[in-house]
């Protein structure tokens, strides 16, 4: 029982808590204050820190800030009191105007809590205005016989403060003839009328001064101050008086401007103001007002417009007489125009058309054109005519009509549009004329094919071009417009290579520019023979062709590829003989090599790059013959290795190099005495396979000796038979049937067999190379022909020297040589 009264107590105490908390937050949620305007900055406006509970310190800290938008701010924080303050000085009629209550409001943030707390202050007004009137003296006229009781408005003041510092009271300063009624308006402010009470006397006096006095309600009482000045009028008995009841004038219509045109004249006899006339318009129509002047003093009426017989024939005003005091007369003036010829005749295009096709026939209408003049009759006679050099012409219709139709057929090609002037001319003195222009465009037809700035084209193109590369551009023109001059462009279909064309190159149907599909070789073909065609997009469509020869320009992308000596498909190298007895200069080998590139690109020359005797061997230079550079000695190894390089003459270079091994020797006996000196290999197979290519070489050489014999005995029956007919003919034997030596010679050395035995690889290699021209290169398929025979490793690992070229013709040509002598 304890335990739920204690809980109970505790659950009041909250809800008080809470309650007050409420209570302070709505408290702090309409914080109002107030401050007089125009208090010096910093004055105080009210505890803020109090109104939110809070400590002066903690403002800062807990980050209370001002938040106001759209004005600068008008009030500030004091963190050190805790106070709210002015941040200068404030005008209320600046701020709030006439408006009651002037408030301002903004928004106090205390940024830890997030919470906004409104706030308004109340801008209380001071009298720090003065009432005041627009004008500073009022000056008028009454006549001496104006009737009491007649009110007279007087401008009201104005006071910028509201409240009781607002205007409160007029007062007019003391006189016997008048008096001040204050009306209370309908929109609140009062308005000031002056009452005259008592008739006026400008023989007793002539002139009244009143002081009209604004004053507002503040403390102290500020007032503004009118100073009314009021002309009594000597009364008027006699008007003034015209001398014509009605004035006539006649004027042409191009009179200058500022011309005296007529004077009204009107006299009165009373004296002074009374007798002083003044002149004005009466009842005039604005129109005439703005053409004529007239002088209020003199009645001198004078044109300040130019005058138009063809706006007004006859001007008709009322002139208006009054004096001094206000008594009047009126008489009547007539200004008669008369007509010049100053208007220019005026063309109306009724209808027309803008735009006609070139292929019409003549006579189309053009135009309907009327022609009109506003001056009356020679000057408003009026003809018209068009230029003579236009495929155009006039015809007249009734009433000033005239219609414009074509004289021929029109050609756009030749002139796409005509700016067609039309004159009317009248027959005033001097004569005036109009021109109008009518534009006349000339529509097209499909009647012109695109035609190709040149008959045909020629374009080259680098091989190896990139995909997509532009290749050439080509234009054709149509003389026609529009859809009809709009160039379709395509290529006409063909196949290359049993490919369609358009496999290989693409046109932009637009601009006639062509692309390459691919990317172009060379060495597989170097023109293309193209047709390109250009469409019009007319109805029906015109078309022409033009030829395109596209040519592929060779770049050095090939490089040299090496003929002769063939690289083993073992990956072996071949070896070259040469016998111990060579003089220089002997012809050892021939580096054959082709480049499948041309002209400057396919331009080889041959160097030698390594050699392991230097000096021994020597290479053409653009032949690639390996040549001896001196004799050979007994000390120079049996195996000789070269390396000659192949270079093209292209930019960049590229090369090939292929190696060479010579084994120097001075017979085949020799070499075969090597073969038979090796020991014997421990592999049975191996000293098989040697046997056999020992045979092997034998056989060859046996039929090749036999070849020769058979060869020289055929060429000296020939050259027998050649001897006979010369003896019984008694002339020469011609010179291509003699066969000397030095011919053998040189077929013994073109067909020469040559033993190539290689010394690095596992098997050795018997090459029979074709027949083997000095100035000829040798073609890749006639290098292909090599049979190889295989030689056991073993012999040339043991032997540790490597076989020489033999050359089997050296005993032949030593035998002729002998038989010879």
């Amino acid at each position: 029982m304890k335990i739920q009264k204690k809980l109970t107590g505790c659950s009041r105490l909250m809800l008080l808590c809470l309650s007050l908390e409420l209570l302070l937050e709505a408290g702090a949620g309409n914080i109002h204050y107030s401050v007089p305007e125009e208090t010096d900055k910093g004055s105080f406006v009210g505890n803020i820190a109090k109104d939110l509970g809070l400590q002066p310190q903690e403002l800062a800290d807990r980050g209370v800030r001002i938040v106001s938008r759209g004005r600068m701010p008008l009030f500030a924080l004091n963190p050190r009191s805790g106070s709210l303050i002015t941040a200068g000085r404030i005008d209320r009629e600046e701020l709030c105007a006439q408006r009651m209550p002037c408030l301002v409001s903004f928004n106090i943030l205390v940024e830890d809590k997030m919470k906004l707390f409104p706030v308004e202050v109340e801008i209380i007004d001071i009298n720090d205005n003065t009432p005041q009137f627009q004008l500073e003296e009022l000056e008028f006229k009454m006549n001496e016989i104006t009737t009491p009781g007649t009110r007279i408005s007087l401008p009201f003041g104005q006071d910028l403060d509201v409240g009781v510092n607002s205007l409160q009271s007029y007062q007019l300063s003391s006189n016997p003839h008048f008096s001040l009624d204050v009306q209370q308006g309908a929109d609140g402010p009062q308005h000031p009328e002056m009452v005259l009470r008592s008739p006026l006397d400008r023989e007793e006096e002539a002139v009244h001064h009143l002081i009209l006095t604004a004053s507002d309600g503040g403390d102290p009482v500020r007032s503004g101050t009118l100073r009314i000045y009021i002309q009594v009028v000597d009364a008027n008995d006699n008007p003034p008086a015209f001398t014509q009841a009605q004035y006539h004038m006649n004027v042409p219509e191009n009179v200058p401007l500022g011309t005296r045109l007529l004077m009204v004249n009107a006299t009165d006899p009373d004296e002074g103001s009374n007798g002083k006339v003044t002149y004005s318009f009466h009842n005039v129509d604005h129109r005439v007002a703005q053409i004529f002047h007239l002088d209020s003093y003199t009645g001198e009426i004078s044109n300040k417009e130019p005058l138009d017989f063809e706006e007004y024939k006859i001007y008709s005003m009322e002139v208006q007489a009054q004096d001094g005091a206000g008594l009047m007369t009126r008489a009547k003036v007539l200004i008669k125009v008369l007509d010049v010829n100053d208007n220019a005749p005026e063309v109306t295009i009724t209808s027309v058309t803008t735009a006609v096709p070139e292929n019409f026939p003549p006579g189309t209408i053009i135009a309907l054109i009327s022609v009109h003049d506003q001056d009356s009759g020679d000057n408003g006679y009026t003809t018209c005519f068009i230029p003579g050099n236009l495929p155009f012409k006039l015809e007249k219709l009734v009433d000033n009509y005239y219609r414009l139709v074509t004289e021929r057929t029109l050609d756009r090609e030749l002139i796409s549009g005509y700016n067609i002037t039309v004159t009317a001319t009248d027959q005033g003195t001097p004569a005036l004329s109009t021109e109008t222009h009518i534009s006349l465009l000339v529509t097209d037809i499909n009647d012109n094919s695109p035609v190709f700035h040149q008959d045909s084209y020629s374009a080259y193109i680098p091989e190896n071009n990139p995909r997509g590369a532009s290749i050439f551009s080509v234009r054709a023109h149509d003389s026609d417009s529009n859809e009809n001059a709009q160039i379709a462009y395509s290529l006409i279909e063909d196949t290359i290579q049993g490919a369609p064309l358009s496999a290989y190159v693409s046109i932009n149907s637009d601009t006639g520019v062509l692309y390459a599909l691919r990317s172009f070789d060379y060495e597989q073909f170097r023109d293309l023979q193209l047709k390109v065609m250009a469409q019009d997009s007319g109805d029906p469509p015109l078309s022409s062709n033009v030829s395109l020869n596209l040519f592929v320009l060779d770049q050095n992308d090939n490089a040299p590829e090496i003929l002769y000596p063939a690289l083993p498909t073992d990956g072996s190298t071949g070896v070259e003989l040469a016998p111990r007895s060579a003089e220089p200069g002997y012809l050892v080998t021939k580096v054959v090599a082709v480049d499948r590139d041309s002209g400057q690109n396919a331009w080889l020359s041959y160097r030698l790059l390594k050699a392991s005797e230097p000096g021994l061997f020597a290479v053409g230079l653009h032949t690639g013959e390996v040549r001896t550079a001196r004799a050979l000695l007994d000390r120079d190894a049996l195996k000789q290795s070269l390396v000659v390089a192949v270079q093209d003459h292209g930019q960049p270079p590229l090369s090939a190099t292929v190696t060479l091994t010579v084994a120097v020797a001075d017979r085949i006996p020799d070499i075969l005495a090597d073969l038979g000196s090796l020991e014997p290999s421990a592999k049975p197979n191996d000293s098989d396979l040697t046997l056999y290519l020992v045979v092997a070489v034998a056989a060859v050489s046996c039929v090749f000796l036999a070849f020769v014999i058979v060869l020289l005995a055929l060429r000296l029956r020939r050259w027998h038979k050649s001897r006979l007919l010369q003896a019984s003919g008694g002339g020469l034997v011609p010179g291509s049937h003699f066969v000397g030596v030095d011919g053998v010679r040189a077929f013994l050395q073109t067909y020469s067999h040559e033993v190539s035995l290689t010394a690095d690889s596992r098997k050795s290699h018997l090459i029979f190379p074709q027949p083997n021209y000095a100035d000829t290169l040798i073609s890749q398929e006639s290098c292909e022909k090599k049979d190889f025979l295989s030689a056991p490793q073993s012999l040339l690992e043991d032997k540790k020297e490597p076989f020489s070229q033999v050359n089997f013709c050296n005993e032949c040509i030593s035998y002729l040589e002998k038989n010879n002598s």
